[in-house]
């Protein structure tokens, strides 16, 4: 195994101080990608997707559970398959407690196209709480883009979708697939990739940090237990 050269404090110091210069540029350039992300236009989605949750049946409205905004993991489980995908297992263990995203007027819930019947028990095996809705005889998964046909044959990809919700209007704002995932799983990473974003003050373009009516963005952070409200328009 090939490991680090061995230096001195002052030569590391030295080389640290180098390399945190490159990680700050990296950080304006994020920050200046996702105030274009939160630019984009978006799309009105105009068809009625019926999934299967554990309520019974719901909507992509429904699925907002009353917030302004709903990010969507594609999860690749076809309805062939006997079990899910088990790098998106992985993503799905790193995601944190929903409550912060919650608090920022934003749900969060995974999507598979396999039956519920079989998402499920494979749910249960593995602990997880999030909602999970299956959309096994509709068109999402295609509409969105995490299964395509190639050479003839449906082929499932992992992707992430972001919604948006104006009264009973939905839109279609981001989409993100395969190595787009890569460094996803915090809370702020998502909101990144959401219209409204983290909803801090600094965060261009102005004027969202206050669209949900609650305290912005870091001013607003609780000990999971301890919010006490609930953005619901």
């Amino acid at each position: 195994m090939t490991l680090p050269e061995i230096v001195s404090r002052e030569e590391w110091r030295a080389e640290r101080e180098a390399l945190l210069a490159k990680e700050k540029a990296a950080t304006r350039a994020r920050d200046a990608i996702n105030a274009e992300r939160r630019r984009l236009p978006m799309v009105e989605v105009d068809t009625e997707y019926v999934f299967e949750g554990g309520d019974g049946k719901a909507t992509l409205l429904e699925a907002f559970e009353g917030r302004h905004q709903l990010v969507v993991y594609h999860y690749m489980f076809a309805p062939e398959w006997d079990e899910g995908c088990r790098r998106c297992a992985a993503f799905l263990d790193q995601i944190g407690h929903l409550a912060h995203l919650h608090a920022r007027g934003t749900s969060f819930a995974v999507v598979s196209r396999a039956p519920y019947t079989r998402i499920l028990p494979f749910k249960a095996r593995l602990g997880w709480t999030m909602p999970w809705y299956s959309s096994y005889g509709t068109l999402f998964n295609h509409d969105f883009q995490v299964t395509v046909d190639r050479a003839g044959e449906s082929v499932e990809r992992p992707g992430v979708s972001c919604f948006l919700r104006d009264h009973d209007r939905v839109f279609h704002t981001y989409s993100t697939y395969e190595r787009g995932l890569d460094g996803l799983g915090s809370t702020t990473s998502l909101l990144d990739l959401t219209a409204l974003g983290r909803q801090e003050e600094w965060e261009q373009p102005r004027g969202r940090a206050s669209a949900l009516g609650a305290p912005a963005g870091s001013a607003s952070i609780r000990f999971h237990d301890e919010y006490q409200y609930e953005v619901r328009r």
